[in-house]
């Protein structure tokens, strides 16, 4: 296996998650009775130009279909976050109706959406039609496509190019990356900006956010790592910015490497906190599977002692990172009894690899659980707040990572 970004022969192992399903591939009860495809969840660092990132085992083209489940617009603290991203850099970049903006990865029209509502022209790029569909119904125009260089250059001669490129929580699910960042530099006008968010490498390692890792991510990024990939293309990232979303993300802002705008000190200052935490060596990299296989126990023996004493445990959020905590535990039904969720494409299913059944929200109040394992952890905040009728019979939540919580 070869480095995604430069080439490099990988043999540096991360972790180990054993084998699994993709994490989106969530099951009809007549699909119970079949055989499950499980792929290996192996996660190298490169040696040379340090990313992160796993085997193509499942291929994009399997994940990204058309029974794809993800609907961004059922998340509503991702929907404002998706407001106030379009508020700030429509001031940013001056952009109005003459303007171009493009979205990689648009899901539903979550984003785009607000674009629409403010007159400004753009266009989504989005490869699974389940969600594409919603879009269009929108308003929103959507290709049906995954987004290449060949592509790039398709799109720019019908639409024109962009004066924004974005592209939220998308570029980790590229196989191709080099092959994706030479899509932007050719849909990008001269003075054209491009903003990608993405999970922030530092983050999963220092809070242990392993359930980040699934199949449809091949790719978990350091600012270092990035700088010489975009840097390869004739790309520069001028900016950067920290979020919470996701457990702690980057917001990079790219332009062309002979723009007049300069590196600001929000780029330096990312880098110097990753080579605090060493992640310019191997050291930072190593020791991250014992701390993995530690939580997992912990996490394990709470849902074991709570079962012991009677307690009925639900989990809340069909999420895909859920699914890789869950699975590499060896969670099944007799721990976790169900997981209530308001997507309804995902309602009346059961989650791949664990087979716990997906239910609406509607099966708390009926069921009325002693403890709700938060597993979008990320949105923890949003959920209790939604969930606060449930401490009317004293339900307590649980969050799994960094630590097993009680809230």
């Amino acid at each position: 296996m070869k480095c995604r970004s430069c080439g490099h022969k990988l043999t540096r192992v991360f972790l180990d998650l054993q084998h699994s399903p993709p994490s989106n591939s969530f099951l009809t009860s007549e699909m119970l009775s079949q055989p499950e495809t499980y792929f290996p969840l192996c996660v190298y660092v490169c040696e040379s130009c340090l990313l992160v990132q796993i085997d193509e085992c499942a291929v994009s083209h399997d994940i990204f279909n058309a029974g794809y489940v993800y609907f961004s617009s059922y998340s509503e603290a991702f929907v404002k976050h998706a407001q106030e991203y379009v508020q700030h850099i429509t001031e940013m970049l001056s952009l109005n109706k003459d303007s171009m903006v493009y979205e990689a990865a648009s899901n539903d029209g979550y984003l785009l959406q607000f674009f629409k509502q403010a007159g400004i022209p753009c266009c989504g790029i989005e490869p699974s039609k389940s969600v594409a569909d919603v879009a269009i119904k929108k308003g929103i125009p959507t290709e049906v496509e995954f987004f290449t260089a060949s592509f790039a250059s398709q799109l720019s001669l019908v639409k024109g190019k962009a004066d924004l490129f974005l592209g939220n929580n998308v570029m980790a699910h590229v196989p191709n990356l080099n092959d994706f960042i030479a899509g932007i530099k050719f849909i990008l006008k001269p003075t054209g900006v491009a903003t990608l968010e993405f999970p922030h490498l530092l983050h999963l390692i220092e809070c242990l956010e392993f359930d980040t890792i699934y199949h449809e991510h091949y790719s978990y990024f350091s600012l270092l790592a990035l700088q010489t990939a975009f840097q390869r293309h004739g790309l520069k990232i001028f900016q950067v910015k920290e979020l919470p979303v996701h457990g702690g993300s980057l917001r990079i802002y790219v332009t062309h490497s002979d723009s007049p705008r300069a590196i600001d000190a929000t780029v330096l200052k990312v880098v110097r906190d990753e080579k605090q935490l060493g992640l310019d060596t191997m050291d930072a990299y190593s020791g991250f599977q014992v701390k993995v296989d530690s939580l997992c126990r912990e996490f394990i023996q709470f849902l074991v002692e709570k079962k012991r004493e009677g307690a009925k445990i639900a989990g809340y959020g069909a999420a895909a990172k859920g699914n890789t905590l869950l699975n590499y535990c060896g969670i099944k039904p007799h721990l976790i009894d169900f997981v209530s969720d308001i997507t309804p494409a995902k309602q009346g299913k059961f989650l791949p690899g664990s087979h716990i059944p997906v239910y609406g929200e509607d099966k708390l109040i009926e069921e009325k659980p002693d403890y709700i394992v938060i597993l979008p952890w990320n949105w923890k905040d949003s959920i209790i707040q939604r969930l606060d009728y449930t401490r009317a019979w004293g339900a307590k939540f649980i969050t799994p990572i960094p630590n097993v919580d009680m809230f």
